[in-house]
C-alpha cells in the first residue's frame, strides 16, 4: 500500500523557507563580522555549501529510495559521507577555532539550522511537484 502525499500547508512552507534564510542570513552575517582570517572565512562559507548540498542531495537520495526510484548504493553512500564529513569538518574547525564558546555556539546552532530547514525546503518543493502544485520555476513543455 502506498501512502498518499498531502500537499504541505503554505505555513509550512513558509516557515521552512524563513528557517533556511535564518540560518544560512545569520551564519553569513555572523562569518562576515568575524575577527578572522579571510582563509578561514573561507574555509567555514565552503563548508556551509557544502553542508547544504550534501543535506538537500541526501534527502533527495532517501526520498527516492522510499518512492521506488533507482539511487546506486554509491550514490547514497557518497551523499552520507559528504553530509557527515561537512559535519566533521565544522565541528574541528570551531574546536580548534580561538573563538569564544559563545561563538562557537553560534556558528553551530545557524549551521544546524541551515541544515534542516534545507532538508524541509527540498521535502515542500518535492511534495508540491508531486501534488502537481505550479512552483515558480516549473514551466510546461509546450511553453518553451
Amino acid at each position: 500500500m502506498k501512502a498518499q502525499l498531502q500537499r504541505p500547508t503554505a505555513a509550512f512552507v513558509g516557515a521552512s523557507w524563513a528557517a533556511l534564510f535564518l540560518g544560512v542570513i545569520t551564519y553569513l552575517w555572523g562569518l562576515w563580522h568575524a575577527q578572522m582570517a579571510l582563509n578561514e572565512k573561507g574555509y567555514y562559507f565552503a563548508i556551509l555549501v557544502f553542508g547544504l548540498f550534501a543535506a538537500v542531495s541526501l534527502q533527495k537520495s532517501v526520498r527516492d529510495r522510499s518512492e521506488g526510484i533507482a539511487v546506486t548504493s554509491i550514490y547514497y553512500g557518497l551523499c552520507w559521507t559528504s553530509l557527515i564529513l561537512a559535519i566533521v569538518l565544522l565541528t574541528v574547525g570551531l574546536w580548534n577555532a580561538t573563538l569564544a564558546p559563545s561563538e562557537k555556539g553560534f556558528y553551530a546552532m545557524a549551521y544546524a539550522l541551515g541544515l534542516f530547514a534545507a532538508v524541509a525546503v527540498q521535502k515542500n518543493v518535492r511534495d508540491l511537484a508531486a501534488s502537481g502544485a505550479e512552483l515558480p520555476l516549473q514551466r510546461d513543455a509546450d511553453s518553451i
